[in-house]
């Protein structure tokens, strides 16, 4: 994988991005309730630069991502997560994985995504439109990964995922992300929150959980004005007792090489190598889907490709 545009305007600047782009794990209310906080303005700049994203493209992906990235919290060793959205509206779809180690990759159908008037808002109902999200987790000790579906019922993937869980696992949940852009659409804060309810905790509890997450400021907002996030949590849930778990590394990261992408080449139809590698044009570029870094093979490369599968 190749980063377009690392994000920070030095390498300093990076690695400070890089710092403050974690997973944070913590519980409320004597482990009653568990959650997750994402700070993810340097995964949603470097994932926007990588696709060439625009506003639009940005906010629907970004979600994807962060929400994706929430929900690997308390994946183990080589598990990974994967979430797929199939839809009739101008997104037409996308799909974005994470695994245990806070690696985030994934793409957009269909981009840009057609509009036919500027955005007034942020609502992106009309952009979805009918259809399913479905989520596929890969666990160590399973024999096969574990996919559940619902349809879509919302303009909103914080709340499609809510209801996911609440009726494929039933485990009551809440979602808040959020990204900021600034007058020239540059994105200056991106962050998630996800809570989940654990059966043992009582109505008062879940009462008081659901009055605290509905006055909750925007996320990207508070991390675009530099806000911490232990700091966050402590002052909107005070009442609650938050208890930190421990925090990891959140990143946009895709393990494809040019390697990778000669195998996937050689599966190709030996005929259709041969025409490729005889017309061209060269140098024939192949992009990786998940993350959009371009890998160029030149005539002799496909050539030699062409005779490895006629061996």
């Amino acid at each position: 994988m190749i980063k377009k545009k690392p994000y920070g305007n030095d390498l300093k600047a990076q690695l400070k991005a890089s710092a403050k782009d974690k997973l944070y794990h913590f519980t409320l209310s004597d482990g009653t309730i568990r959650g997750a906080l994402l700070h993810g303005t340097r995964m949603v700049n470097e994932m926007r630069a990588n696709h060439e994203l625009g506003i639009l493209e940005t906010l629907v992906l970004g979600h994807a991502y962060m929400a994706v990235a929430l929900m690997c919290a308390n994946l183990k060793g080589d598990e990974r997560i994967g979430l797929k959205i199939d839809c009739s509206g101008p997104i037409k779809g996308l799909f974005v994985e994470a695994n245990a180690f806070g690696e985030v990759r994934g793409y957009l159908k269909n981009i840009p995504i057609p509009i036919e008037k500027p955005l007034e808002d942020f609502n992106l109902s009309p952009f979805f439109g009918a259809g399913f999200l479905s989520v596929t987790k890969v666990y160590r000790e399973a024999k096969q990964p574990f996919t559940g579906q619902v349809e879509l019922k919302y303009g909103s993937i914080a709340k499609n995922l809510a209801y996911y869980y609440l009726t494929s696992e039933q485990t009551p949940s809440v979602f808040s992300l959020s990204i900021k852009f600034d007058p020239e659409g540059n994105v200056t804060g991106a962050g998630g929150l996800m809570l989940q309810v654990m059966p043992d905790a009582d109505e008062a509890t879940v009462s008081n959980l659901e009055n605290m997450a509905s006055h909750l400021p925007s996320i990207g907002t508070a991390f675009a004005e530099g806000e911490e996030p232990e700091k966050l949590i402590l002052k909107n849930f005070k009442k609650l007792n938050p208890q930190f778990l421990g925090n990891h590394r959140i990143e946009f990261m895709c393990h494809c090489n040019h390697d990778r992408v000669e195998d996937m080449l050689k599966m190709l139809p030996l005929a259709d190598l041969t025409d490729m590698a005889e017309k061209g044009p060269f140098p024939v570029e192949v992009k990786c889907h998940h993350c959009a870094t371009p890998y160029q093979f030149n005539k002799e490369a496909l050539s030699r490709i062409v005779g490895s599968g006629k061996s």
